[in-house]
């Protein structure tokens, strides 16, 4: 698969919707994810990521202008001992229970499909990052409708293991702006994973179109140590 400039895909893309990159470093010493969102209407935009103990929550920034909690606020992220779970929706929280009972990743996602936000049927997206005695596997999964079809809903799983140094995938909800809006079609991207922290964080948040960007998260895992340092952006501040 031929590596793609995620920064051209970013800016070329004035709604990729809500999206999860996870790799190595370039140096080989930190896994690292990121994860966005983005919203069209008021109450998508309406929103804050706000750091919890072991992840992060989504909030409405106004209170007041919130109008339908269902499928915007919830835990994109939460760590389970060695895994960090990272996703678009509130399967966070079954892939963490469930996982914590002994079932694997995709089995804890069979339980769960695309949003019912009919005519656009929004796939869920989700990711897990694993590190163990110094090695860093990942995993990311999409459950979609059947070409808009939601008697269908059709499952992927995709799986890294040691991934190689300065390499990393993109996934995102949808392939672009549109009424209903088209989701994301093939295997995750293959993008370029820096070392610095800073320099990540600022390209996913510059090339995010500026109307439609929400939120950003970004996490480095020393694969050591297992420490991490974390870096959210609100466009509301």
């Amino acid at each position: 698969m031929e590596m793609i400039s995620l920064a051209q895909e970013l800016r070329e893309n004035s709604y990729p919707g809500r999206g999860i990159v996870i790799g190595k470093s370039e140096d080989g010493k930190k896994a690292v994810t990121a994860y966005f969102i983005m919203g069209r209407s008021e109450n998508s935009r309406n929103r804050i990521f706000a750091e919890e103990e072991d992840g992060i929550r989504t909030e409405a920034y106004d209170p007041s202008k919130l109008t339908d909690p269902s499928l915007i606020i919830y835990a994109p992220v939460r760590v389970l001992g060695n895994k960090t779970i990272v996703t678009n929706g509130d399967q966070t929280d079954t892939v963490y229970e469930l996982m914590g009972k002994g079932l694997t990743f995709e089995q804890a996602l069979r339980t769960r499909e695309f949003e019912p936000d009919g005519p656009n049927y929004t796939p869920r997206i989700s990711g897990i990052l694993e590190i163990e005695n110094g090695t860093f596997s990942y995993s990311m999964s999409i459950l979609k409708s059947n070409n808009g079809d939601p008697s269908s809903c059709n499952r992927y799983t995709f799986s890294y293991e040691n991934c190689p140094a300065g390499e990393g995938h993109f996934i995102h909800t949808y392939q672009c702006d549109g009424d209903p809006l088209p989701s994301f079609v093939g295997e995750p991207k293959l993008v370029a994973i820096p070392s610095d922290m800073e320099k990540f964080t600022n390209m996913l948040w510059l090339n995010l179109n500026n109307e439609n960007k929400v939120s950003l998260f970004v996490r480095y895992i020393d694969i050591e140590t297992g420490k991490c340092e974390t870096k959210i952006v609100n466009k509301n501040e």
